[in-house]
């Protein structure tokens, strides 16, 4: 199987002319515009995941025209609050409605099989409270694991029992604090996994390599990244036996 990271937390996965995205996103939203990279089958990818609703996870544009005819979708179930409580979801839950009224929520430990891949969600905690799973994907005895933006929580250990060990994990590594304006007072925690903290969680997972990924934005005030976030999660990886993959976006690798 071939890998690779796409735009911020996105990720591609190919097996013998079958693909399959996770977190894909276009131009995204502004404040997370990143480089877009062309998929290898616009048109005829096999299945999308999606993490959570965030539009620098989820584009239901964007997979439209990934997508072929009939590809399933599967996301996580919407937050039933008010409109206050969905400001980061519901312009995204709009666009899932009009471009991909098809999508199948599931919720954790629920699986599908998509050709030659085995979908699995599970769990994940949002570092905002919002609805978000993580994935595990099966292919030709490989195991990708993909984290979306979670924080560090204690279901690491049932996801290994179940699913592990994992192949590669795909892991958020940047460990924003975040200030927004509907979640106030604001919290001086981190809103993803720090650099240590995803190590530790492809640790437990029995990952024999990382991808760190969901770094390199930081906005004084509103957004701020851990410093030093690579680096550190480079130097933690290696003490645990794990091999750090700093593949960059667009570029493919093998497992």
């Amino acid at each position: 199987m071939r890998l690779r990271r796409l735009a911020w937390a996105g990720a591609e996965l190919e097996h013998e002319g079958h693909t399959l995205v996770i977190d894909l996103i276009g131009n995204g939203d502004p404040m997370f515009s990143t480089r877009e990279i062309p998929l290898s089958r616009p048109g005829a990818t096999a299945a999308a995941l999606v993490t959570h609703l965030h539009s620098d996870h989820a584009d239901p544009v964007a997979a439209r025209v990934a997508l072929a005819e009939g590809a399933p979708v599967f996301r996580p179930e919407p937050f039933p609050g008010s409109a206050e409580d969905n400001r980061w979801t519901d312009g995204v839950e709009r666009a899932f409605r009009e471009q991909l009224p098809e999508a199948e929520v599931l919720r954790p430990w629920q699986q599908r099989s998509v050709g030659p891949f085995r979908v699995m969600a599970v769990p994940a905690v949002d570092g905002l409270g919002d609805p978000q799973l993580s994935w595990v994907v099966d292919c030709a005895g490989v195991r990708i694991f993909h984290g979306g933006d979670t924080i560090f929580h204690g279901y690491w250990w049932l996801i290994a029992r179940r699913f592990g060990p994992i192949d590669t994990a795909f892991v958020p590594i940047n460990g924003p604090v975040v200030e927004l304006d509907h979640l106030q007072p604001p919290s001086p925690f981190n809103a993803v996994m720090l650099p240590e903290q995803a190590a530790e969680a492809a640790h437990i997972l029995g990952a024999a390599t990382a991808v760190p990924m969901h770094y390199g934005l930081h906005r004084p005030g509103a957004y701020e990244e851990t410093p030093d976030a690579v680096p550190r999660f480079q130097r933690r990886a290696r003490e645990l036996g794990i091999v750090p993959n700093l593949a960059q976006p667009g570029e493919w690798f093998s497992r």
